[in-house]
């Protein structure tokens, strides 16, 4: 029989003040997206109806395109809880409730925890899981018989209590009919006044309903963000589940653990990743193609059997046919580079198109920004099998052709037709004893 799927809040309306930030904490960039991102993407694989995230009023904006419920006052997870009421009027079914910073939870383990409280036929289930140090986390206190008896925070329990080393993620699942009823019976019970969503757990359980408990069977799955520390911890391991997935499936990444891709990389089989390589956004790497040391790509297209690095950046826009090269020191940005065609060190291409099989010299610089205010950048055209001179300087808009040959340090201002040799540069002139005269003019 098919289950009717559950309908999900995410709680995203905490300022983070532990974060020191004047970002709201969910809103921290980490690894490619925001850290309540993750958590949205992990609980929609699930399929909710309707997926509710709860959040602040200034930040209701950064959550444009989802259902939002606003929590006016932050006075707790119980009434971040309560404020998505309206979102759900008429749903009786399941209800999920996932904190905004479990930046680390996958879907998978929150099917399970579903899994667990319809198999138990519970009117709360709460995901619990034991991480190496329990600090300020509540602790799971069960029964003889191994059922739950009472979460209690770590500032309040004894310490026989604070012993247990099961701990509570704060994310659950209710049953809708049990859910409301528990949250109008919320009183304050802190200094501060607020509705804690840990407290319906215990009315229920008072209440003799039954509150199953599921276990994460891998603790950095369930934890949650407060600090900048945590944010480092968990970009860690969400950077070693995302390079892990890309070796199964088929890519190199020599030293996972400081190569750090962006879950929306594409890496085909048979690329190689070097070590301290950074790829963000949409990048592309295909077969053949060996990236890094020291690289940076966003946005960006590497092709098959190409060169990249070390010490490039790769900015949006930029392609790299098959068989081209990137090297030391080379800054390209949204250019086409032809097949075979090499940028192989000290040089920044962008706003160009360059054909195959040309060969740009060390310390190349297409001059690609108006000379005129309010005019467009303009753009590089590089033709095939062209050879270009060290220190060239190319003045856009301006179009090289097919076969030419650029001199060493030559500007070029004019288009060069195919097959020919440009020099633009000032001839040589040597002024015999210059310096031996300025020097006596100086002692006068």
């Amino acid at each position: 029989m098919t289950q009717t799927p559950p309908a999900a809040i995410i709680l995203a309306a905490g300022l983070g003040t532990r974060m020191h930030s004047a970002t709201p904490k969910h809103l921290h960039p980490l690894l490619g997206r925001r850290l309540a991102d993750w958590v949205i993407e992990a609980v929609r694989a699930l399929g909710p109806e309707p997926l509710v995230v709860v959040t602040s009023p200034d930040a209701r904006e950064a959550f444009e395109g989802e259902t939002i419920a606003v929590q006016e006052t932050p006075r707790g997870t119980g009434d971040a809880t309560a404020a998505a009421r309206a979102s759900l009027e008429g749903f009786d079914g399941d209800v999920l409730v996932v904190t905004g910073d479990a930046a680390t939870i996958t879907s998978e383990l929150l099917a399970a925890l579903l899994e667990t409280h319809r198999s138990a036929g519970a009117a709360a289930t709460v995901l619990s899981f034991e991480p190496p140090d329990p600090g300020a986390y509540g602790r799971i206190v069960r029964n003889g018989g191994g059922a739950l008896q009472a979460i209690v925070e770590a500032r309040d329990a004894n310490d026989q209590e604070l012993e247990i080393r099961e701990v509570n993620s704060s994310i659950y699942v209710f049953e809708a009919a049990k859910l409301w009823p528990a949250l109008e019976r919320l009183t304050p019970q802190n200094v501060q006044g607020e509705l804690y969503l840990t407290d319906t757990v215990r009315d229920l359980v008072a209440a003799g309903e039954r509150v199953a408990v599921h276990m994460a069977d891998d603790p950095t799955e369930a934890e949650g963000v407060n600090t900048r520390a945590e944010l480092a911890a968990a970009a860690a391991v969400l950077r070693d589940r995302i390079n892990h997935g890309h070796m199964l499936a088929g890519a190199t990444i020599v030293d996972p653990a400081t190569t750090w891709i962006d879950p929306t990389v594409a890496l085909e089989p048979d690329c190689t990743i070097q070590p301290f390589t950074v790829l963000r956004g949409g990048t592309r790497v295909a077969a053949g193609a060996d990236v890094g040391p020291h690289v940076v790509a966003v946005d960006a297209e590497i092709g098959s059997d190409t060169l990249v690095g070390p010490f490039c950046y790769l900015r949006p826009g930029t392609v790299l046919e098959t068989g081209a090269k990137a090297g030391a020191f080379v800054e390209i940005k949204n250019s086409r580079i032809g097949e075979r065609t090499k940028v192989p060190h000290q040089s920044y291409i962008g706003d160009a198109e360059i054909g195959a099989d040309t060969n740009i010299a060390a310390g190349n610089i297409t001059v690609n920004f108006p000379h005129q205010p309010g005019k467009p950048k303009g753009r590089t055209t590089i033709g095939r099998n062209v050879r270009t001179g060290v220190h060239n300087a190319f003045v856009a808009p301006v179009d090289v052709g097919d076969d030419a040959w650029i001199g060493a340090g030559s500007v070029i201002t004019e288009d060069v037709p195919p097959e020919s040799l440009a020099v633009g540069r000032v001839r040589q002139e040597n002024k015999e004893g210059y310096v031996r005269r300025k020097r006596e003019q100086e002692d006068e």
